[in-house]
This record gives C-alpha cells, structure tokens and sequence, in this order.
C-alpha cells in the first residue's frame, strides 16, 4: 500500500532531514548503474543538502504521515553549480531523491509534479534535468527526453557522468 504523501517547500530547518534522507537513498539506488571508483568519489559529494536550494522557495519535500522526509527536490533558475547562462524561461530540476524503500510508489513523480508546476507559475517554459543514469526512465515517463551524456563537474579531479534531459512545460 502506497503511503499518505505531502508536498509541502523546503526551508533552511530541513537540512538535516534532507541530509538523512540523501544518505540513505544515493548510495543504494545510484550503485546498480555506476562503477565502484565513481561513487566513493561523488556521492559524499552529492548527498549533502544544498542550503541554498533549501532556502530558495524552489524546493520541495515529500513527507510521510508521521512528518518523515521520504522525498525531496526542486527547481532553479540557474544552472547547477552555476556553469551557464541561466535563460529565464529554463527551469533546471534540483537534487531530487526519493527514499529507496519507497521508489515506484509515487512520491518522485508526485514532488516533481508539484516542483514542475511551481517552476510554470514562475514563467518557466522548459525544464532541464542532469539525471543519474539510474534516474532515466523516470524522468522519461514524466515526459523529459535525452539530449545527450554529459560529465558533471564535483570537484576539481571528480566528474560525475549524467544524462543532459529536457522538456517542455504546459502554457
């Protein structure tokens, strides 16, 4: 039985929480699809909470009954890390994760239902996601299509090999 999910924004008080919850879903999902040298590089890199992203108003958290994180994700104008232009009818999709106990019960595409919506109301036309290659189908099915692979800078020495996906937005 599916469980009784809220979206509701993120706030700076959620770090923790989203912390937690990026811990505990990164290394399990992301390892059937990447190579043993590449997540002990990237992802105690990419499963920390990004304070910025939890105080934008852009991102968002799927919490149980009880009020546990068991998703969480957004939005931004600006491109991750900042590399780009950031063209302000682009949307670019936000450290999303779902807890691996949960996946394919609905809670990533209900917060990315929820976080797509609020980038439209903000004028976005077009969404740009770097997906895990794990993450793929699911992006697809929400009607994101493939550009291309493309190495995301982490650090100076560590890239992390994603998947460049885009889509357009309902006017």
């Amino acid at each position: 039985m599916a469980p009784t999910i809220t979206i509701r924004r993120a706030g700076p008080g959620d770090l923790a929480a989203v912390d937690r919850l990026l811990a505990r879903s990164y290394p399990r999902l992301l390892a059937a699809d990447y190579p043993p040298s590449v997540m002990v590089l990237a992802v105690p890199i990419i499963a920390r909470a990004r304070p910025e992203l939890l105080a934008s108003g852009r991102y968002f958290l799927a919490v149980d009954a009880t009020d546990r994180v068991v998703g969480s994700g957004g939005w931004s104008l600006g491109h991750p890390g900042g590399r780009g232009s950031a063209a302000g009818d682009t949307g670019h999709v936000r450290h999303v994760a779902t807890d691996p106990d949960l996946v394919r019960q609905g809670v990533g595409r209900k917060l990315m239902v929820e976080a797509m919506a609020d980038a439209a109301r903000a004028g976005v036309r077009r969404m740009e996601c770097l997906s895990t290659r794990t993450a793929v189908p699911f992006y697809a099915a929400l009607g994101f299509r493939v550009v291309g692979q493309i190495d995301v800078p982490l650090q100076p020495g560590i890239l992390f090999p994603a998947i460049r996906m885009l889509t357009n937005l309902p006017t």
